[in-house]
């Protein structure tokens, strides 16, 4: 395979005009870290619902995420679980560690055209990661897996929705996200796809399927830097 780029070249960016942002890992760098605190509280939840130790109820909580793509989906399809105690008992968090980020919020703000925040999380979620992040204002709205229907990336149905929904032509679009695996629907409708990862790599823990891969043809750019590389985009 041909290796995703690096540097942005603006002309293959000249007709995107809906830019479309995964929220966890993506708006905000890896290193945070902010997920390691929903992480504890869906294993402590799935404990509790189960009644299982703490070792068990992570790894069947590890098991849904990668079978599903959420541990909610897992928790919805196998223990008809409603959704609503979840999502708020996983998204009960301490935002501190996001601090603000005018040069990201700039950068965001000069971009051509819509900006949305696509996430397998909530609204509130997003919300309140992306106001801590100085950075909500400048989205035009949020899509989450209440508005998926509770079907998470990369779900290719889910991508079909927020496109219907929000009546965007995948053809003019970009999405940036953390998870190879989640680009591949938008590469087949169209999308330019660019995948965040982690400034060190080597000093964070990521399970196979999380990294890039050379079988991830789907990718056309990678970075570590998304105010810098959507500052690039623009030329």
């Amino acid at each position: 395979m041909t290796k995703p780029s690096t540097s942005p070249l603006p002309a293959d960016f000249a007709h995107v005009k809906e830019w479309v942002f995964d929220l966890d890992n993506t708006l905000y760098p890896h290193h945070v870290n902010l997920f390691s605190q929903i992480d504890k509280n869906m294993s402590a939840f799935v404990a509790e619902l189960l009644q299982l130790e703490p070792d068990e109820a992570r790894a069947l909580q590890k098991r849904y995420y990668h079978e599903h793509g959420t541990t909610l989906q897992g928790l919805m399809l196998n223990h008809g679980i409603s959704p609503d105690a979840f999502l708020e008992r996983a998204h009960a968090i301490d935002y501190s560690a996001l601090l603000p980020h005018p040069e990201l919020g700039e950068a965001i703000k000069a971009l051509p055209g819509r900006k949305f925040i696509f996430t397998n999380g909530s609204v509130p979620h997003a919300e309140a990661a992306a106001r801590a992040l100085g950075i909500l204002e400048h989205f035009d709205d949020i899509f989450d897996i209440v508005a998926a229907d509770y079907v998470p990336k990369p779900a290719g149905a889910t991508y079909d929705k927020f496109a219907s929904l929000h009546r965007v032509d995948t053809r003019h679009a970009a999405m940036f996200e953390d998870l190879p695996r989640n680009l591949k629907a938008p590469k087949a409708l169209g999308m330019r796809t660019v995948l965040l990862v982690p400034r060190n790599l080597d000093d964070v823990l990521m399970e196979r399927w999380e990294t890039l891969s050379d079988e991830d043809d789907h990718i056309d750019y990678v970075t570590d830097d998304l105010a810098g590389f959507l500052t690039g985009v623009l030329g």
